[in-house]
């Protein structure tokens, strides 16, 4: 039994709260929260466990073992520190921290302290997304040629962070998860639209540039007309579709491609192949239940977290430089290695 501790509690953290609660090998002990409204909202759902606005109240007691975090992004790089200081194995909401180096920091300090750092991109955990890997990793797709995805809605409007920031990780963590690898550049142009004078774009188109000549092209917005949540990966055999939208057909597997030939002259040989689509079955489980089992997991057994501080890491290089690549316009900015 894990005594864990959640931090925010928020649109997202109140998920959080809820799943933590119902876990068997887990025990929630505490709901920190600034705002106080909150907390006496969650408060008579949750008779065992107690509520504050004191996170120092929370990392003082020595019971607690984990400490979930689902703040503000701003807040996430001392939060962590915080609880790793105390003694906490940590859970931190996408993305780890808002710069390369705030995030290397929380990553060398759980290795320093010898503590689990979790972070929760939620994807990897999705039923659809393990298939995914499964058919990659058997090579029924051929080689990963490239990935694009849109992930686009109208709301939620963040001022603390925009769009890219907001929404890409979940891709970018997905790309990084098929292709086995981490990005070398990233380009991306985006504009300000609702908060002009803020600086925060609304909509962002990037590419990530792997290995290979392999990429990810990214569609982000939060002001679009359609709510799209799909990811598509193109191989040499067969392409696959990843719809979170689809109710229950979330993944298909395209028989389609392009034949090459077996002789050196390629002329007019190259053709088309149009076969079946596959649609596998799926177990039905929640993605953030099985995020939160898995941290519970990785706390009692001191195992490796699938999503663990470097993969998160390499999520951030890979923001911070499409960050970096926005301000100078859409200019190709390298990824630093790890």
């Amino acid at each position: 039994m894990v005594n864990v501790a959640m931090v925010g509690t928020g649109n997202w953290g109140k998920n959080l709260v809820r799943n933590f609660s119902q876990l068997r090998q887990a025990r929630l002990t505490w709901c920190c929260d600034q705002d106080e409204a909150r907390l006496a909202a969650l408060a008579p759902q949750y008779p065992d466990t107690r509520f504050t606005a004191d996170l120092d109240e929370v990392l003082a007691d020595p019971e607690v073992q984990a400490v979930g975090i689902a703040a503000s992004a701003a807040a996430h790089h001392p939060l962590g520190l915080r609880a790793m200081a105390a003694g906490k194995h940590v859970y931190i909401e996408k993305p780890l921290a808002l710069t390369a180096a705030d995030a290397a920091e929380l990553v060398a300090e759980s290795q320093r302290r010898d503590l689990t750092l979790m972070v929760g991109h939620l994807l990897l955990y999705h039923p659809a997304v393990a298939k995914l890997k499964q058919v990659v990793e058997s090579g029924e797709l051929g080689e990963i040629y490239y990935i694009y995805s849109q992930r686009v809605n109208l709301g939620i409007i963040r001022s603390d962070e925009n769009a890219l920031w907001s929404l890409a990780p979940h891709d970018i963590s997905v790309a990084l998860y098929l292709f086995g690898d981490a990005p070398v550049s990233a380009s991306a142009r985006g504009s300000c639209y609702i908060q002009r004078d803020t600086g925060i774009e609304d909509v962002v188109f990037a590419n990530l540039g792997f290995p290979g000549g392999r990429m990810l092209n990214l569609h982000i917005s939060w002001l679009d007309p359609h709510k799209v949540r799909r990811i598509t990966v193109v191989g040499s055999k067969k392409m696959a579709v990843f719809d979170d939208v689809e109710s229950t057909e979330k993944l298909r597997i395209y028989d389609k491609g392009v034949d090459k030939p077996t002789y050196e002259s390629y002329g007019d040989s190259l053709t088309l192949h149009y076969g079946d689509i596959h649609i596998p079955h799926l177990p039905m489980s929640e993605p953030l239940r099985l995020e939160c089992e898995h941290f519970v997991e990785c706390v009692e057994e001191r195992k490796q977290p699938l999503t663990d501080g470097a993969s998160g890491l390499a999520v951030v290089r890979a923001l911070e430089a499409a960050q970096q690549s926005l301000k100078q316009r859409g200019a190709p900015v390298a990824i630093q290695a790890s």
